[in-house]
């Protein structure tokens, strides 16, 4: 879903996000057998779990609604190395304050129907929390807008590709680059 609105921020293309989406539905599902095996389970079981209700799919609506917002709020103040730590932060807390386990993110949803276990969405409720995580995106491209007015494509860029600071706006990040110094103006 991030990549998404990334898209409709002009961050991304449209056609890199469609092509982002097979990608991430097969992570998910890899994601999802290799837990099953680490697990001593069937590699491939088919969740059984309905979550299809009115307030799982609520739910689902009010994770994906907050969590781009906090993509796009480190994206925007330059802090987009957090990114990964901040989602993993949110996604845990989601975890316990929605009903739903916070999917937030159809890839994922799709990826646990493979999962016959708690964490596992039976395919008949993935229909529904997909458009519920739509909503939600929709939600939050309001919040980016309602929070971000003056959001430029470099800043919704850094979403889908944070970059180093100092190596300029567009740029991929150079993993072989030294740190900045300590007190370095960025």
């Amino acid at each position: 879903m991030v990549s998404f609105v990334d898209a409709a921020f002009g961050g991304i293309s449209w056609r890199d996000a469609a092509a982002y989406l097979p990608a991430q539905v097969a992570g998910c599902t890899a994601g999802a057998v290799a837990a099953n095996v680490m697990f001593s389970l069937r590699a491939v079981s088919i969740s059984t779990h309905h979550r299809a209700t009115g307030p799982h799919l609520f739910a689902e609506v009010i994770a994906t609604a907050g969590l781009v917002p906090v993509i796009f709020a480190l994206a925007r103040n330059d802090r987009s190395a957090y990114t990964p730590a901040a989602v993993g932060a949110y996604i845990t807390a989601a975890y316990f304050f929605t009903s739903s386990t916070s999917f937030a993110n159809p890839a994922i949803t799709v990826g646990r129907m493979f999962s016959n276990t708690f964490a596992g969405i039976a395919p008949a409720s993935v229909p529904g929390f997909v458009v519920a995580q739509v909503v939600g995106g929709a939600v939050a491209v309001g919040l980016v807008v309602l929070l971000y007015q003056r959001l430029t494509p470099d800043e919704a860029f850094d979403v889908a590709y944070p970059h180093d600071p100092r190596a300029g706006s567009r740029d991929i990040p150079d993993p072989t680059l030294p740190p900045a110094p300590a007190g370095a103006d960025t």
